[in-house]
């Protein structure tokens, strides 16, 4: 598989949740749960980057053991600034320092559940001749059961297939990513961006590991399952 850089990209500002890369999420702050899972998979801690604008991330991730190598320039730290954006900025300044990456895999911090062993089974599914894995979870709206467009007259139809499928379990099966992980060719990515990517395996996860938080309501109920594991775990 070559060179592996494991980036976890942590931008200091956030609306949905206020300062959510460093909020405690049960005990500890938010971005040490995808520090954790890198750190049982890199060979080298060098090989993790966490990309962050914020100096207060970056103490936070310093303080879990990962040396962060540098801080986001500012035009990379708005919120019209893409995911693309930030993988070729960490890939060019280790360029820069002449090491190069053949493999990229993407940790975000908003999915705390997601554990070491879904990146492994993800990486088995890569190979050289595709363009990514990413991390799924099937769609909680099927567009050939119960997901609806609205017709030129105003009235609700199907959005894909006739409509006649009446039970959920024979419709097609569909999924949407749950943001957890994905595992890039990076020589694809200097060509083209994730979305532009047309071969794509999906590694799925379970709805459980696939919460991924964008509100307080995401928040509450990640620290719910959290918590009622960590009384399992006893």
């Amino acid at each position: 598989m070559g060179n592996i850089l494991y980036v976890i990209p942590a931008r200091g500002g956030s609306k949905g949740i206020p300062g959510k890369n460093i909020k405690p999420l049960a005990g500890r702050p938010l971005i040490a749960y995808s520090i954790d899972v890198a750190k049982q998979l890199a060979d080298d801690p060098t090989d993790i980057c966490v990309s962050t604008d914020d100096p207060k991330i970056a103490a936070t991730a310093e303080a879990e053991g990962i040396k962060v190598p540098f801080l986001r320039p500012a035009e990379l730290a708005t919120d019209s600034c893409g995911t693309y954006e930030v993988l070729i900025h960490a890939l060019d300044f280790y360029r820069d320092k002449g090491r190069e990456y053949d493999t990229m895999v993407l940790l975000q911090p908003t999915s705390p559940l997601r554990t070491a062993n879904d990146v492994r089974g993800a990486l088995a599914l890569y190979s050289p001749g595709i363009d990514m894995v990413v991390s799924v979870v099937e769609a909680a709206t099927n567009p050939y059961y119960n997901a609806y467009e609205v017709d030129g007259d105003g009235f609700l139809h199907i959005s894909k297939g006739d409509g006649h499928y009446t039970r959920r379990q024979d419709a097609p099966q569909v999924w949407e990513y749950n943001g957890a992980v994905y595992v890039i060719n990076v020589a694809s990515l200097r060509h083209q961006r994730l979305g532009e990517f047309r071969r794509r395996r999906c590694y799925v996860m379970d709805r459980t590991r696939s919460i991924d938080l964008d509100t307080p309501i995401d928040w509450m109920l990640a620290e719910a399952v959290m918590k009622d594991k960590n009384t399992t775990d006893r």
